[in-house]
């Protein structure tokens, strides 16, 4: 009977054993081909988002793809850093974040970002955390919005932190106490991964990590020799995260206000009102209150509007500058939308700004050499053209403008002539600046 339950024992444990060793092993093997750097070096906006989800698109768990963001930022928009999140969280190929290099920081959104990575690891002398909501204002009203608001984070953070296996009470710290750590005691905490100054050290420690991904336990085996590369963000994106900064956006529009108040006080010269509205479409999309592609395309509607009235106005060149300038921002913003699945070429975009440019120019330099002639220059006897305007009569004689070589002038006739009645050159009065006409 013992030996009977003795043998039980141990089959028993036997099974245990295997499955339990079972639980260790991962599911399989993630063989990473190439590695890809994103740097984020900025707030986080739209335009962050854009830059991510762009080159997102073009990795895949097929490829061997893993990509590791660089991350220095100061905060953002809550709003982007969730649609971030479930970027990241949507992906089908590993995402690391690297808070480097030192001196950087993960603060406020970043680190929200930072929770949700398959791997997350830092530089010496950086930081992470801070990431307790700014708000504004002293009612109740708002008081409870700010608290809302920090408990929808601290319950996301916490449920990532959890699914990455790290500790989710240091996470919901950095946002209800506003707490931040250094890499030391960010390791210490288990906040990180491990603490990476070279790309050969984390190559060295990518390689057997297991990480969950979509809820696969896998290992990742990334040789020594992996292939690595680094996306920067093209113009557009550069441009609109520039605009997406507060300070600028808020620079941004003071001057296009004051531009307007400025064409209001005097008006009728259109210049200052239209690069007023240039900044201010510019401020708008800074600001999120527009749509980026409604003010991509608000900037190029706006562009060809100012072309127009360059040649009504003379401005010397400054409505055709800002029209340039509306043009390639607003070229460059277009189909930046976080759903859009189609993207202007850069080829396009500044090969069609050159060839507008240029026309425009070239139409500019036509009309200043018609319009523009000698001061000694007046239409002589023999000249031909037709009745513009008729503009009195005076002791029997009639008075007009003509339309001659395309350009207006007083005359006089003693003739009562219709409007575009063909006329020719009888006289010339230079000193008097009026033209002496007879019926043809």
């Amino acid at each position: 009977m013992k030996i009977l339950f003795a043998l039980t024992w141990t089959l028993f444990a036997s099974l245990l054993s295997q499955s339990s060793l079972a639980d260790q092993f991962p599911d399989t093997v993630y063989e990473v081909k190439t590695l890809t750097y994103l740097e984020v070096k900025a707030s986080i906006n739209p335009a962050t988002m854009n830059y991510l989800e762009t080159n997102f698109k073009k990795l895949s768990r097929d490829k061997g793809d893993i990509v590791f963001i660089k991350l220095d930022t100061p905060g953002g928009l809550v709003s982007t850093t969730k649609d971030i999140l479930t970027l990241i969280g949507d992906a089908d190929f590993p995402v690391g974040v690297w808070i480097t290099p030192e001196g950087a920081s993960a603060t406020s959104a970043g680190a929200i970002i930072a929770s949700g990575a398959h791997v997350l690891v830092m530089n010496d002398g950086t930081n992470i955390g801070a990431a307790t909501p700014i708000t504004m204002g002293k009612d109740i009203e708002q008081k409870d919005a700010r608290a809302k608001a920090i408990n929808d984070l601290v319950a996301l953070v916490r449920s990532l932190s959890k699914a990455r296996g790290r500790n989710p009470d240091a996470f919901e710290k950095m946002i209800s106490e506003a707490k931040s750590l250094d890499s030391q005691t960010a390791l210490k905490e288990k906040v990180i991964d491990e603490i990476i100054h070279k790309e050969a050290e984390l190559i060295k420690f990518l390689n057997q990590r297991e990480i969950v991904l979509k809820g696969e336990r896998i290992a990742l085996s990334v040789p020594p020799a992996t292939k690595t590369e680094t996306i920067e963000m093209d113009p557009g994106q550069k441009a609109l995260n520039i605009f997406a900064n507060p300070t600028t956006a808020y620079i941004l529009f003071i001057i296009g206000a004051a531009l307007l108040y400025f064409e209001f006080q005097a008006p009728g010269g259109f210049v200052a009102g239209a690069i007023g509205v240039v900044f201010l479409f510019l401020a708008a999309i800074g600001f999120q209150v527009l749509p980026v592609n409604f003010g991509a395309m608000g900037l190029i509607i706006l562009s060809f509007i100012l072309f127009i009235l360059e040649v009504f106005i003379t401005s010397f060149g400054v409505l055709t500058i800002g029209g340039i300038v509306a043009l390639i921002f607003g070229s460059l913003f277009l189909f930046r939308t976080e759903n859009s699945y189609i993207e202007l070429e850069q080829t396009a975009v500044w090969s069609t700004v050159i060839a507008v440019s240029l026309y425009v120019i070239f139409l500019g330099w036509y009309f200043l050499k018609t319009y523009v002639k000698p001061k000694n220059y007046f239409s002589q006897a023999g000249e031909e053209g037709h009745i513009a305007k008729f503009i009195k009569e005076e002791n029997g004689e009639y008075f007009f403008q003509v339309k001659v070589n395309g350009e207006i002038w007083n005359a006089k006739s003693d003739q009562n002539l219709e409007k575009g009645s063909p006329i020719k050159i009888a006289e010339s009065d230079q000193e008097n600046m009026i033209l002496t006409i007879k019926k043809v």
